[in-house]
């Protein structure tokens, strides 16, 4: 596990990001800037204001609540990302992809850009349906197949939550063998080594953020993380013993899941002692498989990114 240098002082930004496809999103209070390092050299900027979900009803904004929504809103910003940097690395170079017929029927009936919300939000649900399906529906079908060997809840409950956590680590050993994600993750560990950087207060220079650990405390890893742990506590509160009525309450709780665990993200985020040092030890230990080392013209992806969504006010970013 990497730590971070003691000479470091205590700031640390709300400033984030995350690895795209030969590229770096990252988001500061005020603006987002995606950075993509295009085939020719060159870089592909993308900026823009950032239209805040609790801006619009402060209800959005409530512990707990603010969560959910901005867990939601991360994932939308997120494949909306992807899809800008994919279109410029298509799977077959020199060759132009034609639309899909179902990209065509909505272009027509909706235009441009009804179809393109369209697509990024059924890539949202996709995504959010997949993590459900695989780390939440199935360890509960699987142990449900034990019930009549385990007759005590507690133990069906504690059991579940650890078929969720060894499918969790099996499905990122996977992605950081992949040949493919190993570069998105070398995006992911400049993106941290930048915001390290930043947060020492140095100047951010390549030669800088070089020498930065790629394990942070902060990381979407850990979060994803401490969803798993908090949901064997939250389960276990709630008794269902049909393997019907056990997986609607887990599917009905997992808002609660996400609200707790972003507030205690955010705690983990703003303090420094020996509690949370334990919280953020097995994530930090996680990104051992999603973040590899980056050259230095990634490093520069990153510092470009981050530049771009400082806020003019010194001090306006602080957690």
């Amino acid at each position: 596990m990497e730590e971070r240098p003691k000479s470091c002082p205590a700031f640390k930004t709300m400033c984030g990001g995350q690895a795209l496809i030969e590229g770096i999103m990252m988001r500061g209070p005020k603006k987002q800037a995606i950075v993509v390092r295009r085939p020719d050299g060159g870089l592909e900027i993308r900026e823009e204001e950032l239209k805040l979900v609790k801006d619009k009803n402060p209800i959005w904004g409530l512990p707990f609540i603010r969560g959910v929504v901005n867990f939601l809103d991360s994932m939308v910003q997120g494949v909306k990302a992807l899809m800008f940097s994919a279109d410029y690395y298509p799977e077959e170079e020199g060759e132009e992809e034609e639309p899909s017929k179902f990209d065509q029927w909505l272009e027509k009936h909706l235009g441009s850009e009804k179809a393109y919300s369209v697509i990024v939000t059924l890539a949202v649900i996709m995504g959010v349906g997949f993590s459900v399906g695989l780390f939440f529906v199935l360890p509960t079908l699987l142990v449900s197949l034990l019930a009549p060997v385990l007759p005590y809840y507690w133990l069906r409950s504690l059991l579940e939550g650890v078929v969720r956590i060894i499918l969790f680590l099996c499905y990122l050993i996977l992605c950081s063998r992949m040949k493919d994600m190993k570069r998105v993750f070398a995006y992911h560990g400049a993106e941290h080594k930048t915001i390290f950087c930043y947060e020492a207060g140095l100047e951010l220079t390549v030669e800088n953020v070089r020498g930065q650990p790629k394990h942070h405390p902060r990381c979407g890893t850990s979060f994803l993380f401490v969803i798993m742990m908090v949901s064997i506590l939250v389960f276990a509160f709630v008794r269902a013993d049909s393997p019907l009525t056990r997986l609607i309450s887990r599917l009905v709780l997992l808002p609660v899941v996400v609200g707790i665990t972003y507030e205690i993200n955010r705690y983990v985020g703003r303090h420094d002692n020996i509690v949370t040092r334990i919280m953020t030890a097995p994530g930090l230990w996680l990104q051992n498989f999603t973040t590899n080392e980056p050259d230095d013209s990634m490093i520069e992806v990153g510092i470009e990114a981050l530049k771009l969504v400082l806020p003019e006010e010194k001090g306006a970013d602080k957690w």
